[in-house]
């Protein structure tokens, strides 16, 4: 079990604790979102972002995350960015909002 599908409660409960700070990252994002098209989250995590920016598809390795996701009305599905379970040209954008800071060097 990796460490988001262990702490996935923790994990979603920080942006309750934080709710201004989440709330700021929110109104950040949807300034260089695109306005319209269909988007992909890789990381989607517990679909904190996805949701309320109205992206409706997102990945991510941990099946916990996932679940609350879709919760959300996120169609959420298990994956990785580098191996998508897509067709090409599927997407007319792709956000990254909070994984990079947890992918490995490799």
């Amino acid at each position: 079990m990796n460490i988001f599908d262990r702490y996935c409660k923790e994990y979603d409960a920080w942006y309750d604790r934080y709710k201004y700070v989440y709330l700021s990252e929110l109104a950040a994002i949807r300034k260089v979102l695109p306005d319209d098209g269909r988007g992909l989250e890789i990381g989607v995590g517990t679909g904190r972002f996805a949701a309320p920016l109205g992206i409706t598809v997102g990945i991510d390795p941990a099946k916990n995350m996932i679940e609350t996701a879709r919760q959300r009305g996120v169609d959420a599905r298990l994956g990785i960015g580098e191996d998508l379970p897509f067709d090409n040209a599927t997407f007319d954008y792709v956000a990254i909002i909070i994984t990079i800071c947890f992918v490995e060097d490799s």
